[in-house]
């Protein structure tokens, strides 16, 4: 592809708004951010073959060359145009097979159409440069996949440290700068999760934000699409066109005055220390700017334990493949059967009964959290595990991804939004502190976040 080495404009981790920039200014074209990271993607000994399931170079040079003739002719859609994206692999390309991380969906035939998020980043001049890893069938908040490999977090990459899931290669395409945003979904933290394990800013908005048709379902009631990227500012963008919205930022809120809840309850419950110190500092820095931080505990959260002995994803997950599940049972990743089959024991009152428990938490959530502007905690309660020790390990897996899984699980539960920015010092450990907030607060999170990201750079 290209002949030279990538020039900073397109350097791991550069940030939409410089890349807009770059590319109005003419320092930069869209054919050359595609060709950086087509060449990244095929780097000998990168992490390309693990990220990326498929990657049509030649679609994506053409969407590129379409991008700059637009520009040329004095038509900018978006500032995600002519920008490679990277797409989940349980979204739906025309053309491509949705094959969502497993061999058990290989044969399906290709798509007819976009899933609705891919069709809005499409129209707002995405350069959709290839899908990305998963867990299989998106059910696992570690990023195992034992078809296709495992990618890898960009921390101590010669340890070999998982990158989170289920959007595992959403996070690694953007820490390597194979893509400058990731699109993925969350039904338990599965953008929060890779985010933070990898270092990025990463948003989970209200599930009724942005329409998940054209994707492979986990949890029809927990299912939301958001992005992965290297700023809140990316974010927040993207979500606004994957939300059918103006891109244009939301307005920052300042950090000084932000009425601030600090959850005391579950969510610190077995941190591992170098994510206790990384809050710790967060939490320091947001009160040093003027916050007003209020520690308060939510007594539902003492219960979600037994509320989710199945859980949505188990019930919902059997009743979309159970018919596929008795055919190709034996090609499922042996782990996410297991999760799945869970739900067999489950009654139809179950299902109610989880229903009408979830109505209360919400309900409860409603009115404890209104007071505050945003809740904070730790995003997941660990630095990224080895993956050595989870392959080696079924109890040491189930007893991992329980944890993770936990803190970013509440928010999901809640019919919550939340975003993840990184808290940890340069050099250490990637560790990610949440802002969350109610259905529909999307906006305010996302206009707190600009301004606690801006503090948090002006500290590092």
């Amino acid at each position: 592809m290209t002949s030279t080495p990538a020039p900073d404009v397109f350097a791991p981790l550069a940030r939409l708004t410089d890349l807009a920039q770059a590319l109005a200014s003419g320092a930069a074209s869209s054919r050359l951010l595609t060709e950086i990271a087509l060449d990244r993607i095929a780097e000998p000994g990168g992490q390309g073959a693990a990220t990326f399931l498929q990657v049509d170079a030649s679609a994506a040079l053409a969407a590129a060359d379409a991008c700059d003739a637009m520009r040329r002719a004095g038509t900018v859609l978006s500032p995600l145009m002519g920008v490679p994206v990277s797409v989940k692999d349980l979204f739906d390309v025309a053309g491509q097979v949705t094959p969502a991380g497993s061999i058990a969906l290989g044969d399906r035939p290709p798509a007819a159409a976009d899933a609705a998020a891919v069709a809005r980043l499409r129209r707002a001049g995405a350069v959709l440069i290839g899908r990305t890893n998963m867990s299989e069938f998106a059910f696992s908040g570690l990023g195992l996949n034992p078809h296709f490999g495992t990618p890898l977090s960009p921390f101590r990459r010669a340890e070999a440290l998982v990158a989170g899931g289920s959007s595992s290669g959403a996070a690694v395409s953007v820490a390597d700068g194979m893509a400058a945003i990731a699109l993925g979904t969350d039904t338990g933290g599965s953008v929060r999760i890779p985010a933070a394990l990898c270092g990025l800013a990463g948003f989970k908005p209200t599930a009724r934000r942005i329409p998940s048709a054209g994707a492979v379902p986990l949890s029809t009631t927990l299912d939301s699409i958001g992005p992965l990227a290297p700023s809140v500012a990316c974010c927040a963008l993207t979500d606004r066109v994957l939300a059918g919205l103006n891109p244009v930022l939301p307005v920052a809120r300042p950090v000084r005055g932000a009425r601030i809840g600090v959850l005391t309850n579950v969510v610190l419950d077995g941190l591992e220390p170098a994510v206790a110190d990384a809050y710790a500092w967060a939490l320091q820095q947001l009160a040093a700017a003027g916050a007003q931080l209020t520690e308060f505990s939510f007594a539902p959260l003492d219960r979600l334990g037994e509320i989710n002995r199945y859980g949505f994803s188990a019930i919902e997950a059997l009743a979309w493949h159970r018919e596929l599940i008795a055919s190709r049972g034996a090609q499922y990743d042996q782990r996410v059967l297991k999760r799945i089959l869970r739900a067999e024991t489950a009654t139809a009152l179950d299902y109610l009964d989880l229903l009408a428990a979830r109505r209360a938490v919400i309900a409860a959530a409603e009115t404890a959290w209104r007071e505050f502007e945003v809740v904070v905690l730790p995003t997941v309660a660990l630095t990224p595990p080895k993956l050595a020790e989870l392959e080696s390990d079924e109890t040491r897996f189930m007893a991992v991804n329980g944890l993770i899984l936990r803190n970013p699980s509440i928010i999901n539960f809640i019919d919550g939004c939340a975003l993840t920015v990184p808290c940890h010092r340069p050099g250490d450990a990637p560790v990610g502190i949440s802002f969350a907030g109610l259905a529909g607060d999307d906006e305010g999170v996302l206009g707190l976040g600009l301004s606690v990201q801006k503090l948090f750079d002006s500290l590092r």
